[in-house]
């Protein structure tokens, strides 16, 4: 286990909320698509002392003294990503995924240029043009949405809208869509109406290095990704480009949107991107589909409805009102069951966002933790059980007690 003598003699307040988060992480399950455990070695890199030191700019080109080992780490974290995903260019330095986004956005468009993205409510992103992000204020957006009967994108409608509306950029990649993207579609269509091809796949991007999904970055304009969700690295992000819009690109994030990087961040990138070209990784992303596809089953056993009827990848939107309760209901009933989800809207869902009808599973982070399918089918049946118990606080707590029981026979690796 992981010691902090100094934070516990100087800081026991803070001390103790790691602690009990700590142990929550430990005892509790984690069903939320976004999330995930790092590895021992990528939780040191992120408490180094390369956190102390500053450095805008790009590796051989900095405004500060003193970073010649930093330029090594940063180039190191650039080759390791160039090899995983096949990528020309790549940028290390986003701090986030959404910052990300908006470098991306400055990279290529100016405000008000036309964008085509995929509707929130339809498994999209608040950075993919929702009215009340940056990305809405900003830029003309225009949304394209599932089919209302598969739940899955019709391309040829995608079509159809671009070539009526012309836009600069289209968007594809997603928060809450449980299919196998037709890149090259989108590829086509934007050639056919002169638009740039973005791509964010911050959801999907470890099941893109592993190749068990398509990959876009060999020929979209640009690509962005989260560095911690199915890539298991710490909180940020990279930007990937063709070699000809490196320049432009680089510009966007520094100095368009970001002053010094967070050096000892992008170490743990670096290292965690080593784990993700191991064969192991490989097995994991295999195992994360596995898993995704046996729950969905189980969920549709038991008569749940699943948006687009099942999952290509980690995750599921699946449709609360079809057990007559919302999303919001299923997440504290969940949460008090020891499982934590995140509720989601639906394709044109009939309540706010803040209790919308569905709720969003993914098998990321029990996976990490070893768990198989035999598990998948208990922690079904745990669901299945607190929906149906989800006023029984008694009731509630039992589960709890046995999500707690498996959830210790699968430990996390960063404790």
């Amino acid at each position: 286990m992981l010691t902090y003598k100094n934070l516990s003699k100087q800081d026991p307040e803070i001390m103790d909320a790691v602690n009990r988060e700590t142990q929550r992480q430990s005892e509790e399950m984690e069903l939320i698509a976004s999330e995930n455990y790092v590895s021992r070695a990528v939780l040191e890199t992120m408490a180094t002392v390369l956190t102390n030191k500053y450095s805008e700019g790009y590796p051989g080109k900095r405004y500060y003294g003193g970073n010649q080992v930093i330029d090594d780490v940063e180039t190191i974290a650039i080759e390791r990503a160039k090899k995983l995903f096949n990528a020309e260019h790549v940028n290390v330095q986003p701090l986030s995924g959404s910052p990300a986004n908006a470098a991306v956005y400055m990279a290529f468009l100016k405000p008000g240029d036309k964008v085509l993205g995929l509707k929130l409510d339809h498994g999209g992103h608040l950075s993919h043009g929702h009215p009340i992000n940056f990305s809405g204020m900003l830029y003309n957006f225009v949304q394209y949405e599932v089919d209302s009967e598969t739940g899955k994108i019709d391309m040829e409608e995608v079509r159809k809208i671009a070539l009526r509306e012309k836009p600069k950029m289209i968007v594809a990649g997603y928060s809450a869509y449980s299919r196998e993207i037709e890149w090259k579609k989108f590829k086509e269509i934007a050639d056919e109406v002169g638009a740039y091809t973005f791509a964010d796949i911050a959801h999907t991007a470890g099941l893109i290095a592993a190749g068990e999904m398509d990959n876009p970055v060999p020929f979209f304009d640009v690509v962005s990704t989260t560095t911690h969700k199915t890539l298991r690295g710490p909180r940020g992000a990279i930007i990937m480009c063709l070699e000809k819009y490196a320049k432009q690109v680089d510009r966007a994030v520094f100095p368009g949107m970001q002053g010094g990087p967070h050096e000892h961040i992008i170490a743990a990138k670096a290292v965690a991107f080593k784990e993700n070209l191991q064969a192991e990784f490989k097995e994991y992303a295999k195992q994360v589909m596995k898993n995704a596809k046996t729950l969905a089953e189980e969920f549709i056993k038991m008569k749940y409805r699943i948006i687009s009827n099942g999952t290509d990848n980690h995750l599921m939107v699946v449709d609360m009102s079809s057990k007559n309760l919302t999303g919001k209901e299923a997440e504290i009933a969940l949460d008090k069951a020891g499982i934590s989800v995140s509720r989601s809207t639906i394709p044109n869902d009939p309540n706010p966002p803040m209790n919308p009808s569905g709720v969003r599973f993914g098998t990321p982070a029990i996976t990490t933790r070893g768990i198989k399918k035999a598990e998948i089918k208990k922690i079904a049946g745990f669901i299945d059980s607190a929906i149906k118990n989800k006023n029984n606080e008694s009731a509630l707590n039992e589960i709890k007690q046995e999500v707690k029981k498996m959830c210790l026979n699968f430990p996390i690796p960063s404790v």
